[in-house]
């Protein structure tokens, strides 16, 4: 009887550990209704940041709006809004965005997530199609990882649609 009752415990526990692993993060965003979201569909435009590139000089931000400027840190580590972060944090940068795997061409099924969740790896970023979404801005980007430098570099490249 004892050992039924641990069995079932357990059970359940582990329904509520496997539910919790496959929230969904959209909601936690406040990401914006898809109605209400402008996809830029522009020519591509290329932003490249050089190895031991300061990311706190203009030309090494890729200054999307007034909210969103992407750059990375040499210190390794991803990208990052240096608009309204001073450095990267692993769960929620690049702050202000969100990223799916995908084109915006399926904008309505893709699932939104912060950076790292989406890619998992930013290192194997290279060659994924993904939108990255402006929150506040509302507004949807096609980004096309060219490189990401590895070790303590900070150097990346992406091409990405425009307005």
């Amino acid at each position: 009887m004892r050992l039924v009752a641990v069995l079932i415990s357990f059970s359940i526990l582990s329904l509520l550990v496997l539910s919790g692993c496959e929230k969904d993060n959209s909601s936690s965003l406040n990401l914006p209704p898809i109605s209400e979201v402008t996809v830029w569909s522009g020519p591509d435009i290329a932003f490249v940041k050089a190895d031991d590139a300061s990311p706190d000089v203009e030309a090494n931000q890729d200054r999307i709006t007034n909210n969103v400027w992407i750059t990375r840190g040499n210190e390794g580590g991803q990208i990052y809004n240096v608009r309204e972060e001073s450095s990267s944090t692993k769960e929620t940068s690049p702050a202000g965005t969100a990223w799916a795997v995908g084109t915006t061409a399926n904008l309505e099924n893709l699932t939104f997530a912060p950076f790292r969740t989406a890619v998992d790896k930013p290192q194997e970023v290279v060659g994924q199609d993904l939108v990255m979404m402006l929150i506040d801005d509302k507004i949807a980007i096609d980004v096309r990882f060219t490189s990401w430098s590895s070790g303590k570099n900070g150097g990346f490249a992406y091409e990405r649609s425009s307005n």
